[in-house]
């Protein structure tokens, strides 16, 4: 993981609600533990017709959509079973925020977990934001708010661990390993005890 402070980018909107996991990335490309390549099967079933070709109703396939990194999502994204998989397929395809004002439980730790932002945002704004894709949005992740084109600001709460692993790019294993001298000299007074 690389350290996150800040992002900075236009929107991209799916207003769908309850996009579950299965939307995100299908269940037969789960047959991979690596996350290199699963941008390309991400929304996978939506986003491409059964030729293979691009679907154009699919809305992050329009022009407008391309190159955004921070996609508002309808409520209850990420809901369906747990895989870790979803999270990288949106992080691979180049999404690297998901803004709703319900974000299911086990996908946002998924994704916190591994670099995704999944921030979760009050219902008003939230709705105005699905109103006005393709804004520009800057993304403090050590202060804790979006900043708005009007220079208004959507604050957010993310738990400390996950915003200490985020800003320090680090993820669960990662951080235990950095704790191996603590962890070290604790094994020792044990074993003196």
């Amino acid at each position: 993981m690389h350290p996150i402070t800040r992002l900075h980018s236009r929107t991209a909107v799916l207003a769908d609600e309850n996009i579950d996991t299965d939307r995100i990335i299908p269940a037969r490309f789960l047959t991979t533990t690596t996350r290199d390549g699963l941008g390309r099967l991400c929304f996978h079933d939506w986003r491409y017709q059964p030729d293979g070709s691009d679907n154009p109703v699919f809305p992050l396939n329009r022009p407008e959509a391309r190159g955004c990194a921070i996609l508002v999502a309808g409520n209850n994204f990420g809901c369906g079973s747990s895989r870790e998989h979803a999270p990288w397929a949106l992080l691979d395809y180049g999404i690297q925020a998901v803004l709703c004002s319900e974000i299911a439980d086990i996908f946002r730790g998924n994704a916190l977990k591994n670099g995704l932002l999944a921030i979760v945002i009050d219902e008003r704004e939230h709705r105005w934001l699905l109103r006005h894709p393709g804004i520009e949005l800057a993304i403090d992740v050590r202060e804790q708010y979006i900043a708005l084109p009007d220079g208004g600001r959507i604050p957010f709460r993310l738990e400390p661990f996950a915003l200490h692993c985020l800003l320090h790019g680090v993820d669960q294993l990662g951080y235990l390993l950095q704790q191996g001298e603590a962890i070290h000299r604790y094994e020792q007074q044990e074993q003196a005890a």
